[in-house]
């Protein structure tokens, strides 16, 4: 395996990511590599490296990258709401591929990555094999209320001062993950532009949804799926949206499907 951490510009920004190929293989020789975008407070180390899915991808013989969004991980801290809105991330994803010479890839993206896919998807579609909407469903479309607190938490002096138990722990996360509580805070804060109806009946790529069936954050997996064409539900057994994302069905579920949509490069 040839592990590959670094950065590039993003109109301005730098982005850091990492690409994980198997062993003894260069470039354009893999199949079709799988990016991997994460969920808000997350990284990606957290989200894909610590729960094997890197190593789980690696092992089925696909390259994988993951980016940390603008405001993430090691990417660069942004203080400005405007700065973080989906298709901007979503921008930032493509160029990503530019740099490293990639043309078409899977996408798999949880909670708010999975938001970040979808604009992907609107903006660019023939560059995306097939697309995973995980730790999401019809609340990609309906938005999430409650943001506001979460926010105001991270603007708090002291862990101490924050009330909603909620918001604390999304704080607590953050700081677990080593977030900067400013930017995550400006992130919350940004542009919250939505996922309509008439983008997802638009698409035609194949996408996969993976929910937990406790996940009260996602929503309904089968009220999204109704609404894109060409979609199919995984739902991962007795797991909220926390535990879902390292879960066996999760990954077994997701290779299946990418083997159901295999293609050389």
């Amino acid at each position: 395996m040839t592990v590959i951490q670094d950065y590039f510009q993003s109109d301005g920004i730098e982005i850091a990511y990492r690409v994980d190929r198997p062993k003894d293989r260069e470039p354009g020789e893999a199949k079709i590599p799988v990016l991997l975008i994460h969920g808000f407070v997350s990284n990606g180390e957290t989200n894909w490296v610590g729960p094997s899915w890197t190593t789980t991808l690696l092992k089925a013989g696909y390259e994988t990258i993951c980016i940390d969004n603008r405001g993430h991980g090691k990417s660069q801290k942004l203080y400005d709401p405007e700065r973080y809105s989906a298709p901007l991330m979503a921008q930032d994803a493509f160029r990503l591929l530019d740099h490293l010479g990639v043309e078409q890839a899977y996408v798999m993206g949880y909670s708010m990555g999975a938001r970040i896919t979808a604009f992907m998807l609107q903006q660019n579609e023939q560059r995306i094999k097939a697309a995973v909407f995980a730790g999401m469903g019809i609340n990609m479309v309906r938005g999430l209320g409650g943001s506001a607190p979460i926010a105001e938490a991270f603007e708090a002096e002291r862990a101490a001062d924050v009330e909603d138990l909620t918001a604390r722990s999304f704080r607590a996360f953050a700081k677990m993950t080593g977030g900067d509580l400013k930017a995550l805070a400006a992130c919350l804060r940004g542009p919250r532009l939505k996922v309509t109806k008439e983008m997802l009946a638009k698409i035609t790529t194949p996408t996969l949804i993976a929910v937990g069936t406790v996940d009260d954050v996602a929503g309904s997996p089968e009220e999204l799926s109704v609404l894109i064409p060409h979609s199919k539900i995984l739902p991962i057994p007795d797991r909220d949206h926390m535990k879902s994302v390292g879960d066996p069905v999760y990954k077994k579920g997701v290779l299946a499907f990418l083997r159901e949509n295999a293609a050389s490069v």
